[in-house]
């Protein structure tokens, strides 16, 4: 079995491969073809933590694989990341194990990808100035991954700590050579945003009806609680994974759209459609300049699948990892 460390996993994962990768992999499952059961969990109450297992299969991409991912969010504020993974790819043809792979990179990096892809399919043409919700590893993958499929010439970052913001706006505008800064509360952020990415822990919503702007594109990947309030989820045109995955019970489903559809506040209905089916064009987009719209993830197993053997794949390639016999 090859293993591959986080530090070998960044170095082999190319970002705009990624980007399509996802693309053809939620094509897929939108069509039927690829396999990513729903999740299951076991919990840890004592820690108010998790462990969560989330096989996938992707037969256009040959990947076959499994990722185990706790999630503790008391590890918030210490050296430990609140989610920390592992990934097993399986050969697809025998059903052999072939690699076990660091699993936080490729987490925060098909993540960020994922949301970069609804951004491509949704976003204006012209969508130039991002505003990054929250200061952790999820808005820095989304920075990196929004960057690479529209014109952004602007980034605000904004976050509970305003020196965090400030100290990553600075990391990002070095990285990325964009003009970047901190701002003093999401509000800010949000005001003339052509894209926002919503990857905050806070408890209260940090996108709200009256702090957007006509057009913006929204994204959405805050893990149980409330990223959204109901006005921008009811006013928008919403995109998810699959609609199974949206809709299912906590922990697996999006809070920020189960919660207005049980207050009636939306139907079911109100999914518009899945990335898949935006990519096959067989699911609606965006229509007007004016229009909001809003990708809500969860994370679905075949995007780890996909990412998993793109960096396989590479490994291979390179001549990196250890083979370790089992």
């Amino acid at each position: 079995m090859l293993v591959l460390t986080g530090a070998q996993v960044e170095g082999l994962l190319d970002l705009d491969e990624l980007i399509d990768a996802l693309a053809a992999a939620m094509a897929d499952l939108s069509a039927g073809r690829a396999s990513a059961p729903d999740r299951i969990a076991a919990a840890v109450p004592e820690h108010d933590g998790l462990l969560l297992a989330m096989p996938g299969h992707v037969p256009s991409a040959g990947a076959l694989a499994a990722k185990l991912v706790t999630l503790y969010p008391r590890n918030a504020g210490t050296a430990l990341p609140t989610h920390q993974a592992v990934i097993v790819v399986c050969d697809a043809d025998t059903g052999r194990p072939a690699a076990l792979l660091d699993g936080e990179v490729i987490t925060a990096a098909r993540t960020g990808a994922a949301s970069a892809l609804s951004a491509r399919l949704l976003a204006r043409a012209d969508a130039g100035v991002l505003a990054i919700l929250g200061t952790g590893v999820q808005a820095r993958s989304h920075a990196r991954a929004v960057c690479r499929v529209r014109p952004v010439r602007e980034i605000r970052v904004a976050g509970r700590e305003p020196a965090r913001a400030a100290g990553l706006a600075a990391e990002l505008a070095t990285e990325l050579g964009v003009v970047t800064h901190g701002a003093a509360s999401y509000a800010e952020a949000l005001d003339g945003a052509d894209i926002a990415c919503g990857a905050t822990a806070a408890g209260e919503p940090a996108i709200r009806r009256g702090w957007l702007t006509p057009g913006v594109h929204i994204t959405s990947v805050r893990f149980g609680g409330r990223e959204i309030d109901d006005a921008t989820v009811a006013d928008a045109l919403v995109c998810v994974e699959t609609r199974r995955a949206a809709l299912a019970p906590f922990p697996a489903g999006a809070a920020d759209l189960l919660e207005p559809i049980h207050a009636g506040v939306i139907g079911d209905d109100h999914l518009h459609a899945e990335l898949g089916e935006l990519v096959a064009g067989t699911g609606p987009g965006r229509t007007t300049d004016d229009q909001i719209t809003l990708y809500k993830s969860v994370g679905v197993a075949v995007q780890d699948a996909a990412a998993a053997a793109l960096v396989l794949r590479a490994a291979r390639q390179r001549g990196v990892g250890t083979d370790v016999p089992l």
